[in-house]
């Protein structure tokens, strides 16, 4: 599997879109994907948008659950790396990341209170 790091300061804002999940290996068991050490893996569902244009959301896999993020607040991605696979006729691009921490200051987007 070819593994292509990726520039995060090129991306714009990233900003969380779903909140970390335990990622699922077996969804009839719901055990839960290790990685190597045997550390929990968690997905996070991530916004990106450059330049005010369209929005894209990547699930980005981390392994621990990261702390203090909440849908809608904008967060840092360390580390990131894509991942080309492909399983039969189907093929993509999957993203990991060493970690993904809030920015402190900012507050999630569907704000609680406040005016524009």
């Amino acid at each position: 599997m070819q593994s292509i790091p990726v520039d995060t300061s090129r991306l714009g804002v990233l900003r969380c879109a779903i909140a970390p999940e335990a990622k699922i290996s077996n969804p009839e068991t719901q055990e839960v994907k290790k990685d190597r050490d045997g550390n929990p893996v968690f997905t996070v569902a991530v916004t990106v948008r450059q330049d005010r244009r369209r929005i894209s959301v990547i699930e980005i896999a981390v392994t621990g659950e990261p702390k203090g993020i909440e849908e809608g607040q904008i967060v840092k991605v360390t580390g990131l790396t894509a991942f080309m696979w492909a399983m039969g006729d189907r093929h993509g691009v999957s993203f990991r990341a060493d970690a993904i921490t809030p920015v402190h200051g900012s507050t999630p987007a569907h704000g609680k209170g406040g005016a524009a």
